[in-house]
């Protein structure tokens, strides 16, 4: 088939996607329904839980979530929050409360340690026990069991599903009020933009950016994630060229409040984005980079009646698969490990 002919069967292709892996919440709210799925595939679960100074939010969201999904039913198997070296008494709120504390920069230390929300996403996975890994933000406010149980849910019912992303009406708060579809700009002005252009089989996720997804261990820790803001971006686009579209699947978890970024926070975001989505094309040959582009970012500042430029470095590294890891195969397979230095010694 000619590339020309692919290319026109792509919008019948994501509608079909579109049709058939997104689901609803609401489509898994029987928790004893899924609970029983998940006994009968044998399955473990994890919920991680990055952040970053989100003492204000954080115990309202883990009391919620272990409240609904540990104590009463028990569909989570373990919640571990994986700090990034808060400020604030984000880590005390959660050890009150018997909750797992790492910090990511102190974890797996002989691979040194980058900043950002994806690497605490790669290392998490040498923490977490379970076959089936979920994510969630510890920022929202009106945290709600279903912002789990939403993206479990379509793993539990179909096992050709490898990775779900949650999606949600996103109001913008400014100020006292709260502004209707208002949030989610990068999404809109960066990320859907790029995805159209170079990857439009991915075009029918709402929320590409989303920070609530779950997946299967045995996806994810064959995939390289980067380091900061690109992470979700990376993962969507490799999850895509290595077990194709109809591995993905989106569930729409209603309404998501939270604090919003400020501009400039959210320039560094795109900027990010861009560097992610230009280094997949180089490496699958879609585009030539006859060069390393920059990673300088002049930002416009504005102080006492004048501008100025203040160049902040967003650089988005890139950490291997987990799975190539020595340390994590070693604790995953212990067994086998054992028997190959048995032979060896």
């Amino acid at each position: 088939m000619n590339e020309s002919s692919t290319s026109n069967r792509i919008p019948d292709i994501v509608n079909r996607w579109f049709a058939e892996n997104t689901y609803c919440s609401r489509d898994f709210s029987e928790l004893d329904r899924l609970l029983a799925r998940k006994r009968e595939q044998g399955v473990t679960i994890s919920l991680g839980l990055p952040a970053l100074n989100e003492e204000k939010t954080v115990g309202k969201v883990i009391r919620t979530v272990k409240t609904a999904l540990m104590d009463d039913v028990p569909l989570l198997d373990e919640m571990v929050l994986i700090d990034s070296g808060s400020a604030d008494y984000t880590r005390e709120v959660a050890e009150e409360l018997g909750i797992p504390v790492f910090i990511h920069q102190n974890v797996l230390t002989a691979h040194g340690s980058f900043d950002g929300k994806g690497e605490g996403l790669w290392k998490s996975l040498y923490i977490l026990k379970g076959d089936i890994i979920v994510w969630i933000d510890t920022d929202i406010t009106n945290i709600h069991p279903r912002f789990v149980y939403g993206v479990l849910g379509p793993l539990l019912v179909d096992p050709s599903i490898q990775y779900v992303k949650g999606f949600y009406r996103r109001p913008l708060k400014d100020e006292d009020r709260l502004l209707a579809g208002g949030g989610g700009r990068v999404t809109e002005l960066t990320a859907r933009p790029l995805i159209n252009l170079f990857y439009p089989e991915l075009s029918g996720l709402v929320q590409p950016l989303s920070g609530e997804y779950a997946g299967r261990r045995d996806a994810l820790e064959r995939l390289p994630f980067f380091t900061g803001y690109a992470v979700e971006t990376g993962l969507l686009i490799d999850l895509l060229e290595t077990r194709g579209l109809f591995s993905i699947a989106q569930a729409d978890l209603q309404e998501r409040i939270h604090h919003n970024q400020p501009l400039p926070s959210l320039s560094k975001m795109s900027f990010a984005i861009m560097q992610a989505v230009f280094r997949r094309l180089h490496k699958s040959g879609k585009i030539e980079l006859l060069e390393e582009f920059n990673r300088m970012m002049n930002m416009i500042r504005y102080d006492v009646g004048h501008f100025y430029l203040d160049a902040v470095e967003v650089h988005e590294r890139e950490r291997p698969p987990m799975i190539e890891l020595t340390e994590y195969r070693r604790k995953r397979e212990p067994d086998l490990q054992e028997g190959i230095r048995g032979t060896t010694g």
